[in-house]
């Protein structure tokens, strides 16, 4: 039966009341947010006709996502850190700002606190016998185009078993490893020594693979590297680039796979290479430039300082 409610005023009046618009304390903004959303949410159930089962279906889901600390891995999971990207570079294409570097998704995997070390860090700390030793560097530039010394760094990604640390189920991993801040040199560059790492999925029968299987999608990102770099008078740069020939780079559950966010991998088997960076042996090189923009009007107008993230 085709029964729609949502038109009606005494809902419409509801729905203020609900949100708080019929008073004067409270949060103004809150209650725009609050009255947007759940007159979509209410459109919804009158539009697709969704039942009570159905409704507490989701609530028993959306409880289980809380119980489970996914609210963080389900938000890319459904486009919304892509779309908040896309929002940032609509926002810069009015102001005219380009950005050489592209932006993307930070993940909520993050650490606050890593050991800091000026220019060239190691990453790993060799228990992880099955990586390919990787050395990454490249130069930090600012909005004038000129190398930025000085600029931070910091640096994450998962081992070849696809666990970060600080959130390995199996307990194995050190504090902070695969985790460095790095403060570019006197020349603006960084480097560092890991190994590659490898994609990852979400946890079996997670609430987040539920939902993504009920909508017949997978779970599974390509291998990639997180970046945030910051600098004086300069807007932090929040990005990661995917190992080239990761058969997931198009097909990432997460949608972070950008142009430009790809660099080549260049596998090094000389003497030469291989006496140069101090290893015993073949390994990855990874050349990645970052440039960085410039404050608008003096602030960084995409920093986000509300998130909440892990801290050691």
């Amino acid at each position: 039966m085709n029964v729609k409610i949502f038109d009606r005023p005494d809902v419409q009046a509801f729905l203020k009341v609900l949100s708080g618009l019929d008073k004067d304390g409270g949060n103004p903004r809150m209650k725009q947010i609050v009255h947007r959303i759940m007159s979509d949410l209410f459109k919804a159930i009158d539009d697709l006709d969704i039942t009570p089962d159905e409704y507490w279906t989701g609530i028993a889901w959306l409880n289980d996502l809380g119980a489970a600390g996914q609210a963080g891995l389900i938000s890319p999971g459904l486009g919304l850190d892509h779309f908040l990207d896309e929002r940032l570079d609509a926002i810069d294409a009015e102001l005219g700002i380009e950005n050489p570097t592209p932006r993307t998704i930070e993940g909520p995997l993050y650490v606050a606190g890593a050991p800091v070390s000026t220019g060239f860090a190691r990453l790993d700390d060799g228990t992880d016998t099955n990586g390919h030793t990787l050395i990454m560097h490249g130069t930090v530039y600012g909005s004038d185009g000129k190398p930025l010394p000085g600029a931070k760094v910091e640096v994450w990604h998962c081992d070849t078993r696809g666990f970060y640390s600080h959130f390995d189920p199996t307990g194995k991993q050190a504090p902070f490893n695969m985790r460095r801040t790095i403060i570019a040199d006197d020349k603006g560059c960084y480097k560092f020594q890991s190994i590659l790492p490898s994609g990852y999925g979400v946890p079996p029968g997670s609430p987040t693979e539920k939902l993504l299987s009920a909508l017949g999608r997978h779970g599974q990102r390509p291998a990639h590297i997180h970046f945030f770099v910051s600098a004086d008078e300069h807007r932090k740069l929040t990005t990661q680039i995917n190992i080239e020939g990761d058969p997931l780079i198009n097909d990432d559950f997460a949608y972070a796979t950008r142009d430009g966010l790809v660099p080549s991998v260049i596998e090094r088997t000389d003497d030469k290479s291989i006496h140069a960076n101090n290893l015993n042996g073949p390994f990855a090189e990874i050349v990645f430039d970052i440039h960085l923009t410039a404050l608008i009007d003096g602030i960084d107008n995409q920093i986000n300082e509300q998130r909440k993230r892990a801290a050691a």
